[in-house]
């Protein structure tokens, strides 16, 4: 099951996060890459054309699951597997704090 996001920073589509048979991707978006003002999604996460790679989900992206008693309420409320941290960027992020969204490519398309 490759699960695909949106990565939306200040409410523009920024790329895109896609769990993979070895791991997680990020591209940017080019369209968002030609623009003058884009900023990058994190210090780690610079803008670039060619997309990143890693096995683990990327620390910014992980970093913005809630933690203690926010995060066992949405275990407990999504029914979502506490280790399946893209479930959990996917059901707790899409109207998170700060700058980024996430926004699972199926919530898109209803």
């Amino acid at each position: 099951m490759n699960r695909k996001a949106n990565v939306f920073l200040h409410d523009k589509l920024a790329g895109v996060l896609a769990e993979t048979d070895s791991g997680y991707a990020f591209s940017y978006d080019l369209s968002y890459v030609s623009e003058d003002e884009a900023h990058d999604i994190s210090k780690t996460l610079k803008v670039n054309t060619k997309p990143y790679q890693s096995k683990v989900l990327f620390p910014f992206f992980d970093g913005l699951i809630p933690e203690g008693w926010l995060l066992d309420i949405a275990i407990d409320n999504w029914k979502i597997n506490g280790r399946d941290r893209f479930g959990l960027l996917l059901a707790c992020c899409k109207n998170s704090i700060g700058a980024v969204s996430i926004i699972a490519q199926e919530d898109e398309e209803l």
